[in-house]
């Protein structure tokens, strides 16, 4: 199983929950930090990191003096990553997305392949749970190729030893979050009962619906505002897995960089009962029948 804990926003409590998850899953599981921008479910499962490796995209290098400034390259490049100034050929690598296109319209064999760094992936352990993380580089607008080489790394663990997949996405319904969940069996919606929570998980509900996955929500400091969020889902069937209550020990715990699932007897009983319901999320309904509301 794949499980995808997302957001519509940051803070919601996305990366507290998917740590929970994965330090009470009852099955070998593997906690993927896809949230390559700012990766800090390490933070909380504080993961024994056993290897690393630099991530990288092709990026073409010109050779001018093979160079005749046709164009068919910058006319290729719809990113346009690749330009003319005279007859100068100017190569943007920060705007390449490494299709290869141009090397291979090149009529004059005038470009050839160089490696432009995007950042690192890091595997290893952290207690029970395999742990998997990107790290993108500072300065690098791109985190989609950053997050194919976190994703084939996984394939490479997963033929090694089967395990369930827990992933923290990264917040938001932009490309990086839908690349991040388009393996998952099931996605998870973190989201708060606040204003800016209803908004934003009005948009994750619109933008993931159309991947056809099964979605459920999680409502975390409940308690805090009111039921406008809960009334949501309920139109929109959407089945609530858990709501986390508003306390001061959930705040504690969190300052100390305390998986809340370790907090007490009791949080920990709230996060088994999630993980059994998110399981339960992932398997195909019945024909005919609808997914109850929690």
């Amino acid at each position: 199983m794949n499980l995808a804990v997302a957001s519509g926003k940051g803070g919601t409590g996305k990366t507290t929950v998917a740590a929970s998850l994965a330090r009470v899953w009852s099955e070998p599981v593997i906690a993927v930090d896809l949230d390559v921008e700012e990766p800090n479910l390490r933070f909380f499962l504080r993961p024994s990191i056993a290897g690393s490796e630099r991530a990288g995209l092709e990026a073409p290098l010109v050779d001018e003096s093979r160079c005749d400034a046709c164009g068919a390259c910058a006319e290729l490049c719809q990113f346009k990553a690749i330009t003319l100034l005279g007859k100068l050929p100017l190569i943007f690598t920060e705007m390449c997305h490494g299709c290869g296109g141009c090397l291979a319209v090149c009529p004059r064999q005038a470009l050839s392949p160089s490696l432009r760094e995007l950042g690192e992936v890091s595997w290893g352990r952290a207690g029970q749970a395999g742990f998997l993380m990107g790290r993108l580089r500072v300065g690098e607008a791109m985190s989609p190729p950053l997050m194919r080489a976190v994703q084939a790394r996984l394939r490479l663990m997963l033929d090694r030893a089967a395990a369930d997949v827990i992933v923290d996405a990264p917040p938001g319904v932009s490309c990086p979050a839908i690349s991040a969940v388009l393996g998952s069996d099931a996605i998870l919606l973190v989201t708060e009962p606040t204003p800016f929570g209803l908004c934003d998980l009005r948009l994750a509900h619109q933008a993931f619906t159309p991947l056809g996955k099964p979605l459920g929500v999680v409502i975390n400091r409940a308690g805090l505002g009111d039921d406008r969020v809960r009334e949501f889902c309920l139109r929109a069937k959407l089945p609530v897995l858990a709501e986390l209550p508003f306390q001061r020990e959930a705040a504690e715990a969190y300052a100390r960089g305390q998986v809340l699932a370790e907090a007490s007897s009791a949080w920990r009983g709230m996060f088994v009962d999630l993980a059994d319901k998110s399981r339960a999320l992932a398997q195909p309904a019945a024909p005919g029948l609808e997914a109850a509301h929690a």
